[in-house]
């Protein structure tokens, strides 16, 4: 049986998801490696799972989507509350449900969401900093909306793209990009085909640039048609990124919150 859970989790303690050393053995904390440990007890065999974008270090999922295949006789609510208590505190399983042998949590998705959150004040957070970056200079939400809707449509998003980045090309449909301000903070919702490493992080950090008037708001597009990464911003820190979470057809009958509306 092929089964699809959806997870959240804070990434502080994390060095990402990806599992960076081989089941059974011991190394930096991931949260595939967690999640992956949890099944395999409630299984009482190996499991492997398969997400729908692997996150960096530091970085939360408000529902990053798994898949994995089992033989083992467990409901739903079994998998869900029995991985779930072994997992850390960081991590829950939010639900799970039976999925047709041909789903893939990554190939199936047609679109990806991810949100940063940024306090812009003088002094930094205390309160839930892990969840927030910080700026201190004051920043036009208006300016950098208008500047991030150059972004839209499908590009060459070398200039946003860290070097390290392994994906074979650099294009990207990017579907949605807002700014807005409530208060001091700051939300930068994206929405993409799919996301290269680095991506979210490396525009906010070009959109703080025309922010704080450093930079006019033709800057981002002539950022992004340069491909090259040295004339972009620099990174946004990563405690402000959450991967909001992948979008589905309807055909697979997914949760509302992963599956694509009519004006999605």
């Amino acid at each position: 049986m092929r089964l699809a859970l959806g997870i959240e989790y804070d990434g502080s303690g994390f060095s990402g998801w990806q599992r960076l050393t081989q089941p059974g053995e011991t190394g930096l904390p991931t949260v595939q490696s967690a999640v992956e440990d949890a099944l395999s007890t409630v299984a009482d065999h190996p499991v492997l799972v398969t997400c729908a974008g692997r996150t960096d270090a530091g970085v939360h999922a408000a529902c990053q989507v798994v898949h994995f295949d089992s033989d083992a006789t467990r409901e739903s609510r079994g998998w869900m509350l029995g991985a779930t208590s072994r997992l850390p505190e960081a991590v829950s399983v939010r639900w799970c449900m039976p999925v047709a042998g041909d789903f893939h949590a990554r190939f199936s998705a047609v679109a990806r969401r991810y949100r940063y959150r940024l306090l812009n004040r003088a002094v930094r957070p205390a309160l839930q900093r892990q969840w927030l970056s910080w700026e201190r200079r004051p920043l036009d939400a208006d300016a950098m909306h208008a500047a991030a809707q150059a972004l839209l449509g499908e590009n060459d998003f070398t200039s946003f793209r860290t070097v390290h980045c392994q994906a074979p090309h650099a294009r990207r449909n990017l579907q949605r990009i807002s700014v807005r301000r409530d208060g001091d903070v700051l939300d930068i919702e994206v929405q993409a085909n799919a996301f290269l490493h680095h991506m979210v992080r490396n525009i906010v950090g070009s959109l703080i640039e025309v922010g704080a008037g450093e930079r006019p708001q033709s800057w981002i597009a002539e950022v992004l048609a340069a491909r090259d990464r040295t004339l972009a911003g620099p990174t946004a820190p990563p405690q402000g990124l959450v991967f909001a979470g992948p979008l589905y057809p309807g055909s697979w009958k997914l949760p509302a919150e992963v599956t694509i509306g009519p004006n999605a």
